[in-house]
């Protein structure tokens, strides 16, 4: 090769690698052909890829640590999964999109021979393989397959982790409504008796949240603490004349722990009761009478 040509030769592989450090859109990818012999196309995704000939420069390019292979569209995680559940029974069509759940949820139903999944906004831009153990738990339900651990134990670490926690109890906030009525009920006042207990057993150095009794009388969930809210809710059964003050203390005594000790994620699953909690609980002095009541109830 003659020395002129030698030079040109250079300066295109430097114009060359400068590109490939810089390259972010299909423009620049346009001025690398203008130094090779690359073509591009679209391929059946509508996702933009790239065919070298000779001196091929993909291998060079795939070295790269930085680059990944374009990810999978949402449906063809669903017909992945839903194949490996059901090998040959036929397929539906996918409907799949992100739906402004209050909380973190995700449903699936089928209706005409199409399968509509909604998934939580709060799922988007998950990592590809917790978006695959959705697809895997929704179908393996639906169709009443068992669900395997791997998928069940990596959308458990995903809902545990800092950042998912924090985010869905901001959306609870902001997106949800408590149903909140009034801390006087007709015999007991739970801020009277809220003030009492945190004299008696937190020094005084608990803050004191909303608190107010629930607009039905539920038998099933006396009373809970929600972080969202910030709110203490009691069942309205307990307002009556027959219930003893010491077994309203103990509901508002129990969900003022859980104001003290949030819930804490302990190898992936959600640890509500710690052990400081069931310990200081048992400070509680009626607590035999509580559950001698509370089974009468």
């Amino acid at each position: 090769m003659a020395a002129p040509e030698c030079v040109e030769a250079v300066q295109a592989i430097g114009q060359i690698a400068s590109l490939c450090l810089h390259f972010s859109t299909i423009d620049d990818w346009d001025r690398l052909a203008k130094f090779s012999t690359i073509e591009s196309g679209t391929n059946r995704e509508g996702n933009f890829h790239l065919t070298a000939s000779s001196p091929a420069l993909l291998p060079v390019l795939a070295s790269d640590p930085t680059t990944s292979t374009p990810a999978l569209r949402l449906p063809d995680i669903f017909c992945i999964e839903y194949r490996r559940l059901r090998p040959r029974a036929p397929m539906p069509l996918f409907d799949v999109s992100f739906y402004p759940f209050t909380g973190v949820n995700t449903t699936i139903r089928l209706r005409d021979g199409k399968a509509f999944v909604r998934l939580s906004d709060m799922l988007e831009g998950a990592p590809e393989s917790v978006t695959r153990a959705i697809a895997h738990i929704l179908l393996a339900k639906l169709y009443r397959k068992p669900i395997e651990p791997m998928h069940a134990n990596r959308y458990r670490q995903h809902l545990g982790s800092t950042s998912v926690v924090r985010q869905a109890e901001l959306v609870r906030r902001s997106r949800g409504r408590k149903n909140v009525s009034t801390a006087q009920g007709h015999y007991y006042d739970l801020e009277e008796i809220f003030d009492h207990l945190n004299r008696e057993f937190f020094h005084g150095l608990l803050g004191r949240p909303v608190l107010t009794w629930s607009a039905h009388s539920a038998r099933r969930q006396l009373g809970h603490y929600d972080a969202a809210h910030n709110t203490i809710v009691v069942s309205r059964v307990f307002d009556r004349l027959e219930t003893p003050r010491y077994a309203v203390e103990y509901l508002v005594f129990h969900e003022m722990l859980h104001l003290k000790h949030p819930v804490r994620m302990r190898g992936g699953r959600r640890c509500v009761h710690s052990r400081e909690f069931q310990q200081e609980e048992k400070m509680f002095p009626q607590m035999e009478k509580v559950k001698e009541f509370l089974k009468r109830l």
